[in-house]
């Protein structure tokens, strides 16, 4: 077992907007901002009490650390429960259950009212703000989001730890084809050097998230998740703008995923198998290849 190669992500309290397009997203480099939400109402109200308060009868969707097998859907939760109940779980007891993709708009629109879109150099798309939650056993396994967002990533009332890699480093992460996600078998808090001998030569970029932190995530990071206590998250998101990356963008959601999904209904864990195997042996050709290089 080992780790990665790891620097601490840039931290500033504030940041301009005129900084930000030039030192992160125009170079799509990560930056946490401490101070981006202390003028929201929701930095003085968003605590789970207040959540538990607002939809505790509502029945929600959630998700544990088990990865999804044979035909069984990725987007089936695993169990539901009362979001008064779940939220009082994240209080009393460490969890693997999380709230995946809470839509505010649908489901708590007077949530809108205690935040802004900053006016930082991204276009959101202001139709999806989205709400995730987890306790002090949860993990997100590794991956990069489908729709390829340069997004803003809030944090309240609890910490977890986000690590991201740069599209860069894909060739060495054991990426599935036809996915978004790596081998789900790689634990990325103790990553097996000796069984995936390339992750050695991956760098991660390490971000601890307090309340109220925002995370810049720029297009196309891969990023895995662990919570170390009780918590929520909000995420905005700004679709990508550049031709070739909104082109590939909706090769993933209306292609890629269409025909994994399709693939996987009829062949199952086989079709899971062969995409495994085929990870491995593309990213050992990487591997070779880098060899090569250096030599």
């Amino acid at each position: 077992m080992g780790q990665f190669k790891t620097i601490s992500v840039k931290r500033v309290e504030n940041i301009s907007k005129a900084d930000f397009i030039k030192y992160h997203y125009k170079p799509q480099i990560p930056v946490l901002i401490t101070g981006l939400t202390k003028d929201w109402p929701a930095y003085e109200k968003w605590r789970l009490d207040y959540i538990q308060e607002r939809a505790g009868d509502q029945i929600v969707p959630l998700y544990d650390n088990e990865p999804a097998k044979d035909k069984e859907s990725v987007y089936a939760p695993a169990k539901e429960m009362k979001l008064y109940d779940y939220v009082e779980l994240l209080k009393t007891e460490p969890t693997d259950l999380r709230i995946f993709f809470y839509n505010i708009l649908k489901e708590m629109p007077e949530l809108l009212k205690d935040f802004d879109y900053p006016d930082i150099g991204l276009k959101f798309f202001k139709k999806l703000p989205a709400l995730f939650f987890g306790g002090g056993k949860s993990k997100v396994f590794m991956h990069y989001d489908i729709d390829l967002p340069d997004s803003m990533h809030f944090h309240f009332d609890g910490d977890k730890v986000v690590n991201l890699f740069s599209p860069a480093q894909t060739r060495y992460l054991y990426k599935v084809p036809f996915s978004i996600h790596n081998l789900e078998d790689i634990d990325m808090d103790n990553p097996d050097f000796e069984k995936y001998p390339a992750l050695q030569y991956a760098e991660s970029i390490r971000a601890e998230m307090k309340h109220g932190d925002a995370l810049y995530m720029p297009s196309g990071y891969w990023h895995s998740i662990r919570y170390l206590n009780g918590g929520f998250s909000m995420t905005l998101r700004a679709l990508p703008r550049h031709p070739k990356r909104f082109a590939t963008m909706l090769y993933n959601v209306v292609v890629m995923r269409n025909i994994d999904n399709l693939t996987r209904k009829y062949r199952g864990q086989k079709w899971l198998n062969y995409k495994n195997e085929w990870a491995v042996r593309r990213t050992n050709r990487n591997l070779e290849t880098r060899k090569i290089g250096t030599t």
